[in-house]
């Protein structure tokens, strides 16, 4: 395995947890090679990486406990490599090589 990097690809971790794992085969941490673009040719945001997980990842056709009108559902704490995402920007957050990105469910009942 290679460390050269596709320069048409993002590799970062997705990292899930408080249920939302269930949504994304059990799998807790996802190594992912994102697009470094998006469909109209920008840089790749939070936005769009959401989006592909979507389309790309998610096992459970459930997409709603995830999304809500194309947004993370409120309840679900979004972390960029240990920062709130309020504080990088949100969805407009342009993704960085090696980025570590930390979904995390607060509904989970418990």
């Amino acid at each position: 395995m290679s460390d050269v990097t596709d320069a048409t690809t993002v590799p970062i971790t997705v990292d899930f947890s408080g249920g939302l794992e269930m949504l994304f085969d059990n799998q807790r941490r996802h190594s992912v090679s994102l697009p470094a673009v998006d469909n109209e040719g920008r840089p790749a945001t939070i936005g769009f990486l959401i989006d592909y997980l979507c389309k790309n990842l998610m096992k459970d056709p459930r997409v709603d406990l995830f999304v809500l009108d194309k947004h993370i559902r409120p309840g679900i704490l979004v972390l960029i490599n240990d920062a709130d995402w309020e504080l990088e920007g949100e969805e407009a957050y342009e993704i960085q090589p090696h980025d570590n990105i930390l979904f995390v469910s607060t509904l989970h009942g418990g």
